[in-house]
């Protein structure tokens, strides 16, 4: 290739280290698309398609059996070849490295780039694949047909020229972010950990309550004396169970609904709207890009209610319904749309995160959506919404319990803190090491 096709075909990835550039075609000794598969119930051997090719790693689990008996001209993919996903919107230009040994075959929507040994390491190429840089011209030069009939392109892939360090720096680079990469997904598996912890103790604090000695009483199973029967099953003896308007201050103001806000009254500034996709279950989701507005004069003019911090608020719509959370401080002054329900605890009787806890909680979620109706959109209505069972144990009681569950969420949102971190320290040094800026030798 000229020079001058190789500055057409140019990655626009920094190259402060001054390394080499050569086309993909030059790295790789295959380059190449797989077939339709021949799916059966069962086989030994495996197609993969799109669905394995996931934004984290290689997902086997989703490869599906092709029947053994049409081998032939299938692409056979070999351990350490990059698989690139070439077709549609949102899956096209994810990659992963093959890294399970086993008999697969690749699907007619995903390519197989295979690194030749003495220039290009698989996991090295792969990482480079995934940085904006290449993405951006996988887009703008790679990628043909309509918005939803994306193809990749195999020609101006193999033509796309990166600048290429020595296949021993490759590994060394490569190595570092198979540490992060490491330390990524254990900390995600502690994350999935600790969550479905916390589902099972938050099922047994709503159930058991904790007891005068702050232990968590017996199952009825074993300790049937301790409990009794009530709407809610099996609860211990001393709770009693109220319907969760019963639960909110006697004022009106107390369980009401947001306001119906149409589209022309949204700002970008003003008095914040909240809106169902803010409400987690249990946390205020708060990203920067989404947040909504009105002005001082709409609100006016339309007669809104205030939000204030502290307050809860039940989503009526989507999934799932029922689920709730309060409105931190820094929100500001706010109002909230029609689909969700303001609701101020009689904190003379019930405690604001016990009542949290309660509504998020797997049962009274499916009771919510049980009480929901509508034909294309599920919502429940605020009457029902206001019929549905609380329990009431002791406020004293309700403070372990709150506590309990406030030192879980502490120790899951430390350890969200630390995957923040981690991601945040991948990206810097790949962003470093892949375009030469720092050299990977000094940091071994």
């Amino acid at each position: 290739m000229s020079e001058q096709e190789l500055r057409l075909w140019d990655v626009s990835i920094p190259n402060e280290a001054g390394w080499p550039r050569k086309t993909l075609d030059e790295l790789c000794s295959l380059i190449s698309r797989g077939t339709a598969p021949v799916y059966v119930e069962s086989s030994s051997v495996l197609a993969i398609g799109q669905r394995c090719v996931t934004s984290s790693r290689f997902a086997p689990e989703f490869a599906r059996p092709h029947a053994e008996r049409a081998m032939r001209n299938v692409l056979r993919p070999e351990s350490g070849d990059v698989l690139l996903n070439s077709t549609g919107t949102g899956t096209i230009g994810r990659s992963v490295v093959l890294d399970h040994d086993g008999a697969f075959i690749v699907d007619g929507h995903v390519t197989v780039l295979r690194p030749k040994a003495e220039v290009a390491d698989g996991r090295w190429l792969n990482a480079l694949l995934r940085t904006s840089w290449v993405q951006s011209h996988l887009e703008r030069f790679c990628y043909s047909g309509s918005t939803n009939q994306l193809e990749l392109s195999r020609q101006p892939v193999k033509a796309s020229v990166l600048p290429v360090p020595t296949v021993q720096e490759q590994r060394e680079i490569a190595q570092i972010l198979d540490i992060l990469d490491t330390a990524i997904h254990e900390t995600e598996a502690i994350i999935a950990k600790l969550k479905a912890v916390k589902q099972g103790l938050l099922h047994d604090l709503l159930t058991r309550g904790i007891d005068a000695n702050g232990e968590l009483r017996p199952p009825q199973t074993e300790a049937p004396h301790l409990y009794k029967q009530s709407p809610l099953g099996w609860i211990p003896k001393e709770w009693g169970v109220v319907t969760l308007r019963d639960a909110a201050l006697p004022s009106r103001e107390s369980f009401i609904d947001g306001d119906w806000i149409e589209t022309p009254f949204i700002t970008s500034e003003g008095i914040r709207l909240i809106q169902t996709g803010n409400i987690g279950i249990g946390e205020f989701l708060d990203k920067r890009d989404s947040r909504r507005f009105i002005s001082e004069a709409s609100f006016r003019v339309l007669n809104c209610k205030w939000v204030n911090a502290g307050d809860i608020l039940i989503c009526r719509l989507a999934d799932p319904i029922g689920r709730a959370c309060a409105v931190p401080e820094h929100v500001g002054p706010a109002i909230t749309s029609v689909d969700c329900t303001i609701f101020r605890a009689d904190t003379q009787n019930f405690l604001r995160g016990f009542v949290i806890a309660w509504m998020n909680a797997d049962a009274s979620l499916k009771r919510a959506q049980d009480n929901a109706a509508g034909s294309t959109r599920s919502r429940i209505s605020r009457s029902n919404l206001g019929m549905l069972p609380i329990a009431k144990p002791s406020l004293h009681e309700q403070q372990l319990i709150a506590r309990t569950l406030s030192s879980s969420a502490e120790r899951i949102a430390s350890e969200d803190e630390n995957l923040s971190k981690l991601r945040e320290t991948k990206a810097g040094l790949m962003d470093d090491l892949l375009t030469g800026r720092v050299r990977v030798t000094p940091l071994l």
